[in-house]
This record gives C-alpha cells, sequence and structure tokens, in this order.
C-alpha cells in the first residue's frame, strides 16, 4: 500500500534545510519538516571527543559523487535488507535518500564510523526486549549519533527522549543529571517504550511515527482517517515532521546499508580502551579526578554525559562513574586523594552558614541609640495608650540596663525573658530568695 503513495513532483526547499515540499497529484503544496538529525552540522559532530580522537578519514578511492539509480534499483535494494519491517518504497523515501546521499554525505561517513560505538549498546538493549534490530538506525535520524544532540523543543540524547517521557521510563533529570544522555539507560529506555507502542499499534510504522509525535497525535490521525491503522493512510493526517519521518527511517536504513553504492567513504574507527564502572557514594568533582588521576577530563565527560555540570552526585545516592579500564585502579588507590583535592574550590554548596540577629540589644551602642529615637506610635485615650505608655518605659528601662517596675500579675520569668537575662540573675541582682514579687517594686535587671 504504501509505495501507491503517488507525487507528482517534489521540489526541495530552496533556502531551508530543515524542510522539504511536496507538490501532490491533487497540485497541494506538502510541506514536511526534517528530523534533528539530519540538522546537525557535520563539523560539530567531528568536534565530539571520540570523532576527534578515534576516527579518522579514510582514503576510499571513490569518486565524490553520487550515481543515478532507476526506481526498480532502489525498490529491489529495499527489499533485500534483512528486516521484519516494511521498507516501501516512494518518491517521499527517494528524497530522503537522495539527501543522505548529496548533502549529509560526510554526515553519514562520520554516523557510519560513530555507529561501532553506539550500535553494539542499541543492538543489546533491542535484543533484550526482542525487538527488530533495524531499530538501531533510530537514532540516526533523531541524534545523528551524536549524545549531545538537544532539539528546539528540549528533547535530548541519542534517542531523544522528552523530559516527561524520559521520567516515565526511569531516566533520571535533576539540576546535576540527565540520564536521558547516557547510551545505555537511555537505550534500554527506549527499547520499553518501543515494546510498549507496539503493544498498542502492532504496526511498526506506527509504532516508529508514535515514537516521533506521541500516541495522541496517532490517535487523533487515525480517528480522521475513519479508523484506518496503516501509517501511509493516515498521513496526511500527522504533524509535518511525522510525515517525514517514517520516510527518513526508511532512508536511514537504505544509507546505511548501500552507502558503498553511493560512494560514501566511511570513517575509519580505531576502538577506545575497554572501559568499566564503579560505584560513587561521594561528591565528585571531574576536574578532582582528572587532576589526581591524569586523565583527560573530556574523556571523562564523553564517557559520562549524564552528568551536567561534571559533579557525580554520590552524596544523593552511589552513583555510576565510567572510567577506561586502565584508569580504575587509579581511582580506587588514590581515591581520599581524589576527594581531598580542593573541594573548596569544586564542590562550592555550603553546609552550614551563620544567621546574624537582627536583635536591638545584640546591635552596637550607636545603632541602638538610633533604634530609640524612632518615633512610637500610640494612642492617647484607652487602655491601648495605657500599654503603649508603658511598652516606652519598659524599653527605655531595657536600654539603660538599670531596673524596671514590676507590673501587676508579672513574675520573675516573664521580666527575665524580656530584659533578655536570666531568673537566678535578678535574684541575685535584688537579694530574691523566693519568685514572689509584688506590683511596683523596683528590680535591677543587669
Amino acid at each position: 500500500m504504501a509505495a501507491l503513495l503517488c507525487f507528482t513532483s517534489f521540489a526541495q526547499a530552496q533556502n531551508d534545510d530543515d524542510e522539504i515540499q511536496v507538490i501532490t497529484d491533487e497540485g497541494a503544496l506538502d510541506v514536511m519538516d526534517v528530523p534533528v538529525g539530519m540538522m546537525l552540522e557535520v563539523d560539530s559532530l567531528l568536534n565530539l571527543y571520540n570523532a576527534r580522537n578515534y576516527l579518522q578519514e579514510e582514503n576510499c578511492n571513490y569518486r565524490d559523487e553520487n550515481p543515478d539509480f532507476p526506481r526498480e534499483t532502489y525498490i529491489e535494494r529495499l527489499q533485500r535488507i534483512p528486516s521484519i519491517m516494511e521498507m516501501p518504497y516512494n518518491e517521499v523515501v527517494q528524497k530522503f535518500i537522495d539527501r543522505y546521499a548529496t548533502r549529509l554525505r560526510r554526515s553519514v561517513g562520520y554516523m557510519l564510523g560513530a555507529s561501532n560505538f553506539y550500535m553494539p549498546i542499541f543492538e543489546q538493549a533491542l535484543e533484550t526486549y526482542n525487538l527488530p534490530l533495524e531499530l538501531k538506525y533510530l537514532p540516526v535520524i533523531e541524534s545523528a549519533l551524536s549524545p549531545k544532540a538537544t532539539s528546539r523543543v528540549g528533547a535530548a540524547g541519542l534517542w531523544q527522549f522528552m523530559l516527561a517521557t524520559g521520567k516515565q521510563y526511569g531516566l533520571e533529570v535533576t539540576s546535576l543529571v540527565d540520564e536521558r544522555r547516557d547510551p545505555i539507560k537511555s537505550s534500554d529506555a527506549a527499547a520499553r517504550y518501543l515494546r510498549d507502542l507496539f503493544r498498542i499499534y502492532h504496526d511498526w510504522s506506527l509504532v516508529i511515527a508514535a515514537y516521533n509525535c506521541g500516541p495522541e497525535n496517532i490517535n487523533k490521525a487515525i480517528h480522521r482517517a475513519g479508523g484506518e491503522k496503516d501509517y501511509w493512510a493516515i498521513y496526511k493526517y500527522l504533524p509535518r515532521e511525522t510525515q517525514g519521518y517514517v520516510p527518513a527511517f526508511i532512508a536511514a536504513n537504505y544509507i546505511m546499508t548501500y552507502y558503498c553504492d553511493h560512494n560514501i567513504c566511511p570513517m575509519r574507527t580505531t576502538l577506545p580502551a575497554k572501559t568499566d564502572t564503579l560505584m560513587v557514594d561521594r561528591d565528585v568533582h571531574f576536574r578532582q579526578i582528572a587532576a589526581v588521576t591524569g586523565i583527560d577530563i573530556e574523556e571523562l565527560r564523553t564517557l559520562n554525559p549524564q552528568y551536567r555540570r561534571d559533579i557525580v552526585n554520590g552524596n544523593t545516592k552511589p552513583s555510576i562513574l565510567r572510567l577506561p579500564q586502565n584508569y580504575i585502579n587509579a581511582f580506587i588507590d588514590n581515591e581520599d586523594s581524589i576527594y581531598s583535592y580542593e573541594p573548596d574550590r569544586w564542590l562550592t554548596k555550603r553546609a552550614e552558614v551563620e544567621v546574624t540577629a537582627n536583635d536591638i540589644a545584640a546591635a552596637p551602642v550607636s545603632q541602638r541609640a538610633s533604634h530609640s529615637r524612632k518615633p512610637a506610635v500610640t494612642s492617647k485615650r484607652g487602655k491601648h495608650g495605657k500599654h503603649a505608655r508603658e511598652g516606652r518605659r519598659d524599653r527605655r528601662g531595657r536600654g539603660r540596663g538599670q531596673s524596671v517596675t514590676v507590673k501587676q500579675g508579672q513574675t520573675l520569668s516573664e521580666i527575665a525573658r524580656r530584659n533578655h537575662t536570666t531568673v537566678d540573675k535578678i535574684r541575685k541582682l535584688n537579694g530574691i530568695k523566693g519568685s514572689n514579687i509584688r506590683a511596683g517594686k523596683k528590680l535591677k535587671v543587669k
């Protein structure tokens, strides 16, 4: 059914790399957004640590041009891909293949090299949940295999998880940690999400579309299409990016399989040293680890992309730190030195601070005088005026620190509390043995 979707002409947007324009048989203009992974600049990809250190340009002796093939060749090649998922051909798929084979040639070369870092992780996660292994090419269109990729709407990591979906599948996101950028944890979460979507739709094209725009948009498109549950039948009711998403996925599978036929030269990969993990139960900064063990801090960041501020937050809970195997023992043997290396510089959160009380009695004499000169608002009549006058007399007595007059009903403890002293001190100053005092008596309080 997919191959029957017809377009009489197909035009590339002239100046906008993030759109593809399609003219349908009816003469209508259909505009599709290009997935994030097809918009990332190759220079930014090649500046990633793994690319700089473990990928090298290869001389394949290819002519740097994209040959023409008849449509029958593309149809036949797509059908030869070992896949349980549909890989149909139409002009939309063709146009995405053309983009990969022309303006994105260098990006494809990078992704072919970088696939040696990430494809084993993707395949393991997909195999764990018995999912089609061709889904490993979803991150090609999602992020161009860049764990640092972030979309304009906030999706992050190789699998481009939105915040809510990531948390739903157990990916922790805080000010210090973003596990959407962790290749292993995010791959496991993506596999579980894809499995759950398949349980809903039982159709892999709809699953891929739902991965891009969410089940709510797919359900609305199905409803508008009169209950049709075929991607190409609901195609025109989908968001712009999702219209191009499944064709882009098919094109990614094609180009990652038949790159040689399009004279695309993969970058040569030198695999980094094997890595291992250890648990950290105290906060530690990457700078502390790098200074003591000698590891390149950029390598630390590449191996631990989930830590957003270069801080492993072991104080919150035991946290994973990934290191090259040859640095594991260096960390264990020097653990105390690592934690004690300039902690005040790199771990700046204070555990305790002093508070200075805003209290007249505790203030310097000059400040107390200025306070005492502040006018008091009093009532001239009634008991409120009386209390206000007594309050002024009481404050004046405290300011001199000499004596106060006992008012009816007052106790020693109340007088002590009002004058910032103790009952024992008042007793000693006034020769009082018990607790009985009479109204009108003057008591020394200082």
